[in-house]
């Protein structure tokens, strides 16, 4: 999954030209200046944090860039000399970088890091047992600590217009392999690339509800367009969506049941290289309570307010912080 999140939104032109030569450079060494300042709220300025440089880093869509952001605020807050490296083109590009010690802290998907980066096939249906094997294995292994996830889970779905839901009475993943089996063509499902290979996407979906994945109708589109064309009705009957995404509301599209608990869970959580972690705690300190405030309800509505509204990712982010307390603003 974490490769479709690394592509599925493009936020900036100069992303492709950053993944293209991400180790070479692309400002990858040394980051950026924030876009705004913030001051202390109920995150106090950290004396042992004071003017110590950290790069924080995330992907190119826009759930991790607001979170990429809000990361960086908070830390500024407590006193950090803190480097923007938001915006890394692919899930892979992302973590490469935190490896090679380009970037110190991002916020990472316990989903993500368990089934790409560590190379499990199937995922753990609890989020909190998910969490504790991703996090004991990739310590083990990579020296890598993930920090306690945030309660909000962006994991695929496939949706429906409110139409479609009325006339098919269709309210769970069950019953919608029914209506594959049954009638394949009123099943037209719109997906993107990724998904429609990847065995946490439709492969695995077909094997889990029992329904052969050659008799589904499916078209693939880029995962902006699925949006739209679902709300439509016309050319996709159902579409693959990530549960955060704003444009759910904004369209009011209908989320089918995950009945067989298929999907991996994806909580977003603080991640460092243990040599950082070890040397800055603090930093684990000051993001734990803005992490048990990132719920769905809470990102989906950040996500909607950059891809519906049009507003900037470090506007919506610095914006949240100071409306919840941990900052304020100059």
């Amino acid at each position: 999954m974490t490769l479709r999140r690394g592509f599925r939104r493009t936020l900036a032109a100069t992303a492709l030209a950053c993944s293209v030569t991400l180790l070479a450079g692309c400002g990858l060494e040394s980051g950026g200046a924030l876009p705004l300042s913030v001051l202390p709220g109920s995150i106090a300025p950290v004396p042992e944090l004071e003017g110590v440089k950290i790069t924080v880093g995330s992907k190119d869509f826009t759930e991790q860039v607001i979170l990429g952001y809000i990361i960086e605020f908070a830390l500024s807050a407590a006193g950090a000399d803190v480097r923007d490296l938001t915006n890394i083109q692919g899930s892979n590009s992302t973590r490469d970088a935190q490896l090679d010690g380009q970037i110190d802290v991002t916020y990472e998907y316990t989903g993500t890091g368990w089934i790409n980066y560590l190379g499990n096939e199937t995922p753990v249906p609890d989020p909190v047992a998910q969490f504790e094997a991703v996090r004991d294995e990739d310590l083990e292994r990579n020296a890598m600590v993930w920090v306690e996830p945030a309660p909000m889970n962006n994991t695929y779905a496939l949706a429906m217009n409110r139409q479609t839901a009325e006339q098919t009475g269709i309210t769970t993943l069950s019953q919608y392999a029914d209506l594959v089996n049954r009638d394949p063509a009123a099943a037209t499902t719109c997906v993107e690339t990724e998904f429609n290979v990847r065995q946490d996407g439709f492969p695995g979906l077909a094997a889990t509800y029992g329904f052969d994945p050659a008799r589904a109708n499916r078209q693939i589109l880029q995962t902006g367009i699925i949006y739209q064309a679902t709300a439509d009705g016309t050319q996709c009957k159902f579409g693959e969506v990530f549960t955060t995404d704003g444009r759910i509301i904004a369209l009011d599209l209908v989320l089918l049941e995950d009945d067989r608990q298929f999907f991996p869970k994806y909580n977003p959580a603080i991640t460092m290289r243990k040599d950082f972690a070890d040397a800055h705690p603090q930093v684990a300190d000051v993001m734990a309570p803005i992490s048990d405030a990132l719920t769905n309800e809470e990102v989906t509505e950040m996500n909607r307010l950059v891809d519906v509204e049009g507003q900037e990712p470090a506007d919506v982010a610095r914006d949240w912080l100071a409306n919840k307390g941990f900052v304020t603003l100059p």
